[in-house]
């Protein structure tokens, strides 16, 4: 039997949306649950977060926010961090951290000819030799053809509009209150930390799979 491959966007602690999505998924042993990153930080349990991962994850992928916390515990250096963060590491022991460690940047379907990535891609250049940098944090493309944050280039168009596939990329990292659909790509980050809804990709088909936030957790 064939199973399913599901992606989730950004949990954010949010363990309880999180154990609800599960519950309507179904799992079986047969599907492959990816997360595309950002487990942690702002919601209210990043290590029940993390346990669920552990159980019922196929693959966990790198998102800016693990990747903040890995550079804080690698240098010591404060500055790494936010405000919201110094929540995750009192909760977080030697278990927690073994498993950020192993998180992946991509993961690739090729029966789909999709990738599951956290934040997304450079065009116009090959998504396997991008940097952790790059596929963590990407948002728009600015005037120089480099990424950026949308606060500095409010006009600058979404990576994902000028990806020219294949692959068809799923993705995280930019939050809104719907998905985003464009010709080759979907965004699922639907900001279940900022009282939207957690949502899954199942393939085949990309069906939508959500469940709504119990409350707002963060204001960003």
């Amino acid at each position: 039997m064939k199973g399913r491959i599901i992606a989730v966007g950004d949990i954010h602690g949010c363990a309880w949306e999180f154990e609800q999505l599960l519950e309507k998924l179904a799992l079986t042993k047969h599907d492959r649950l990816i997360l595309l990153g950002d487990l942690v930080n702002r919601g209210p349990d990043s290590k029940r977060v993390i346990a669920l991962a552990r159980e019922h994850a196929h693959r966990a992928l790198l998102g800016n926010h693990e990747l903040r916390l890995l550079n804080y515990r690698r240098t010591g250096d404060p500055t790494h961090l936010k405000k919201s963060d110094y929540e995750t590491l009192h909760q977080f022991r030697s278990e927690e951290w073994a498993y950020l460690a192993n998180m992946a940047l991509t993961y690739h379907v090729p029966e789909y000819d999709s990738v599951f990535v956290h934040g997304g891609f450079l065009p116009g250049r090959g998504w396997r030799q991008q940097s952790a940098r790059v596929v963590t944090r990407i948002q728009v493309i600015g005037p120089d053809g480099e990424p950026h944050k949308r606060s500095d280039f409010p006009d600058a168009k979404h990576w994902s509009e000028l990806w020219q596939g294949p692959p068809f990329v799923v993705y995280g990292h930019t939050p809104g209150m719907d998905t985003v659909q464009s010709r080759w790509a979907l965004g699922i980050d639907t900001s279940c930390v900022l009282g939207g809804a957690l949502t899954a990709c199942v393939l085949p088909g990309r069906k939508i799979v959500q469940v709504q936030a119990r409350q707002r957790y963060f204001a960003a």
